[in-house]
């Protein structure tokens, strides 16, 4: 995702590569250095020797590499160490809808047992299983993004602020909004996904106290496929639209393209998600995209892939924050330019500690 191992791998492999993603974290506007891990590299050379001999091993979450949005940062971060760190060889899976636990143990232990080192698993769906695969596999180094759970003297834990971001993308949504009415779709209903409501709906209260802020989620866990299901991010955000809001934010992976056609049909506006998504959209859609809470997943793979090529790999937890530089909010087509001052004002409070985001709902 039979009979053997290397059976099941390959089929599990084949059927992943069959996935279109739809719409969701990818690339910043500017390259972002965080502040808690290795910055990047000024020249390949130094890294170079080090790296030449890596291979990478690379397990997409739902959606993988062309889902506009946060495989897709993952992927430009692998696809920078390529072109700067000379890797040797890489090698990219994928997940698929409803798949069980042991074949995401199998895709895991393919890229083990087939030499690669390190490997970088993309989701907190991944957390139980690699953190078995990576206590069988003890001389190889693994890093997974957004999950703290998969601990391990091998294991690397890349996590983010989700909701200071989403806080900054909130207040914007509350000064664009002429209804003072506003929505969040969630793709599962998850702690990782409820810090990006519990931001957002804190920025925008901080604008006007008194908004409404509707919320759905498209799943609920063990069903992961709301972050795969553009028909459903459509209904969700039509239903929205039709009761009043003018500006939705998602946080739905693959889902959020269906968002996007949502405001597209209603005149309304569209906030993305983890990638720059007025410039990783389709075309039609991108003008419906008011900003983005960019998570830079980039960054962060890239930093993981220079702190093996330079052996300083640790394990535990690096954290990119909003004052590490690891989310922030877009500003392609210029929608709102108009508002940067008084974003960028809050963005100030947050990191200083003036203002404290909150990382649940309730």
């Amino acid at each position: 995702m039979l009979q053997n191992r290397f059976g099941k791998l390959a089929a599990a492999a084949l059927a992943g590569s069959m996935l279109m993603g739809a719409a969701a974290c990818g690339g910043s506007e500017e390259p972002a250095t965080s502040a808690t891990a290795a910055a990047p590299s000024d020249g390949a050379s130094s890294a170079a020797p080090a790296a030449a001999g890596a291979k990478v091993g690379l397990a997409y979450d739902i959606g993988g590499r062309g889902d506009q949005s946060f495989n897709d940062a993952a992927a430009a971060g692998l696809d920078k160490a390529k072109s700067e760190l000379g890797l040797a060889e890489t090698k990219e899976l994928e997940a698929g809808n409803g798949e069980t636990e042991a074949a995401k143990e199998e895709r895991l232990r393919l890229l083990a047992d087939g030499g690669y080192n390190p490997i970088i698993a993309i989701g907190f769906a991944y957390s139980g299983s690699l953190k078995k695969v990576a206590a069988e596999f003890p001389d190889i180094k693994f890093a997974i993004v957004d999950d703290a759970d998969a601990t391990g003297p091998n294991i690397s834990n890349l996590l983010f602020a989700e909701h200071e971001g989403s806080f900054l993308v909130g207040a914007a949504a509350a000064l664009k909004s002429k209804k003072g009415h506003v929505g969040f779709i969630g793709g599962v209903q998850v702690p990782l996904i409820n810090k990006f409501e519990a931001g957002f709906a804190a920025g925008a209260k901080a604008v006007k106290a008194d908004i409404k802020i509707e919320s759905k989620y498209l799943s609920q866990p063990p069903d992961f496929t709301g972050f795969a299901d553009p028909a459903k991010g459509k209904t969700a955000a039509e239903g929205m639209f039709d009761a009043g809001a003018d500006v939705v934010y998602q946080a739905a992976g693959g889902s959020g393209s269906g968002v996007f056609e949502a405001a597209k049909a209603a005149n309304g506006l569209a906030i993305g998600v983890d990638s720059d998504q007025a410039k990783t959209a389709a075309a039609d859609l991108q003008g419906v995209i008011m900003t983005s809470m960019l998570k830079k997943v980039d960054v962060a793979v890239f930093d993981f892939l220079k702190s093996f090529a330079d052996n300083t790999v640790k394990a535990g937890t690096t954290s990119y924050d909003l004052k590490a530089g690891g989310v922030d909010y877009s500003t392609t087509g210029g929608q709102v330019d108009d508002i940067k001052a008084k974003l960028d004002e809050f963005k100030q409070k947050i990191i200083s500690g003036e203002i404290t985001v909150p990382d649940k709902t309730s």
